[in-house]
């Protein structure tokens, strides 16, 4: 079947809609029953909704289309924000749910020893490779995997087979591949390729995905005020394909700075931002760029807790976001941490270090539950009088005070760091 790799300033939905016809004529046997797997509302600008779409409406009629969100661990799509991402001309009984803990079959086992090789002796655990029961249905003629390439604090880049190895996988791989990045270093792998994890994937879809109907559909874009463009599209099964859509990400994606940021003011949308699990993106995409000392005001009117379940909900109220050292430490003295490493992971994710401070304003949740967790508390009604996101523009502003601050509308859009990490 005919391969994708389109890159422009701009490329427009008749565009998209008529390389999206091409690729699906290019294939030679009839396509009965297809299942697409975009990402979910948290990935609104990665462009999957209005991609489904399109190809539920090329399909209609020929196909059965099903669609089933890569969730990860994340909470299920409510009807409205199904209804956000992929209009309302998709039946419900199209969606189906990922349970990550519960409706996945086991295909495969990284081996200890190539972990132990692409961690450089830092972890040396085999990794089980989990995917969702559906995925290994012969039924289908067609497995679609959407999602954006993008900087990710995992795996380095986002998308490709991480989509389907943790948005569609169980909690060996989910667990397991969070904590290899977190001891690796997120420093070392936010915005690049073949890092320790991505690797850890490759093994995986080499060797466990080969015999499943798979194909990606990546995008890379950007987003100006309330506009996002797609500027890459790349569309096949082949390697090659996720390095180009990498490359054109690192171009577009990210924002490096000659100087680090003293104080960051960040925004998190209460549509797609409900907890710190996905807040703290905040912290993951501006480590890199703020100053020692410095600090991080995120403004979270949507905040109402921690985790995406109640069980890794309970773990970062337990433990809080205490550092990579003292979380590493409490891993290997407490079962419940040592049985959930991708929340172990996220607690060192979303530390500061002690390098800066890292202050929310949370819309529902109480300055104790803030403070439990070892972050500073600021009132919101107080932080969105100073800091009125309706007048702050992306980048650097002068507060009516004097007060310099840089300010970022979606932390989820791209990377921000010292031109230095990258040199």
């Amino acid at each position: 079947m005919q391969e994708i790799a389109l890159t422009n300033e701009r490329i427009d939905e008749k565009t998209l809609e008529q390389e999206l016809h091409k690729w699906l004529g290019s294939f030679t046997k009839p396509l009965r029953k297809v299942l697409l797997l975009p990402p979910d509302v948290t990935r609104f600008h990665s462009k999957a909704g209005l991609i489904v779409q399109l190809l539920y409406k090329a399909l209609q009629g020929e196909a059965k289309v099903e669609i089933m969100p890569a969730l990860g661990t994340h909470i299920p799509m409510s009807g409205q924000e199904r209804a956000l991402m992929f209009g309302t001309e998709i039946p419900d009984e199209c969606f189906l749910v990922h349970d990550w803990r519960n409706d996945v079959v086991k295909i495969g086992e990284v081996p200890s020893d190539f972990v132990a090789k692409v961690s450089g002796g830092l972890v040396s655990y085999p990794i089980g490779v989990e995917v969702n029961r559906r995925l290994m249905d012969p039924s289908y003629d067609l497995i679609v995997s959407i999602g954006q390439v993008v900087p990710h604090e995992v795996v380095g880049m986002a998308n490709y087979s991480k989509n389907i190895l943790v948005g569609c996988g169980g909690q060996d791989m989910i667990n397991k591949s969070h904590f290899l990045g977190a001891a690796y270093g997120m420093e070392k792998m936010m915005g690049r390729d073949n890092t320790p994890v991505r690797k850890v994937f490759d093994y995986a879809e080499e060797h466990f995905l080969d015999t499943i109907p798979l194909q990606y559909i990546l995008t890379v874009t950007t987003t100006k005020g309330d506009v996002t463009s797609i500027n890459g599209l790349f569309v096949g099964r082949d390697r090659q394909l996720f390095a180009a859509a990498v490359q054109e990400s690192q171009r577009r994606n990210l924002d490096l700075l000659d100087e680090p940021l003293k104080k960051v003011v960040v925004y998190l949308d209460p549509g797609e931002f409900k907890t710190t699990w996905l807040g703290n993106k905040a912290v993951y995409r501006t480590r890199m760029a703020i100053a020692d000392g410095g600090e991080l005001l995120i403004l979270a009117p949507g905040l109402k807790q921690f985790g995406e379940d109640p069980q890794i909900d309970q773990l970062i109220r337990k433990y809080g976001y205490v550092g990579s050292q003292r979380v590493l430490a409490l891993v290997e003295e407490h079962e419940d941490l040592k049985d959930n490493l991708s929340a172990a992971a996220h607690l060192i994710h979303g530390s500061s270090e002690d390098r800066f401070r890292i202050t929310y304003a949370p819309g529902h949740v109480s300055k104790e539950e803030i403070e439990q967790v070892n972050f500073d508390y600021l009132p919101l009604t107080e932080a969105l009088e100073k800091y009125d996101p309706d007048k702050l523009k992306d980048g650097f502003n002068t507060m009516a005070d004097g007060e310099e601050i840089f300010y970022i509308s979606n932390p989820a859009l791209g990377l921000w760091a010292l031109k230095e990490k990258f040199q």
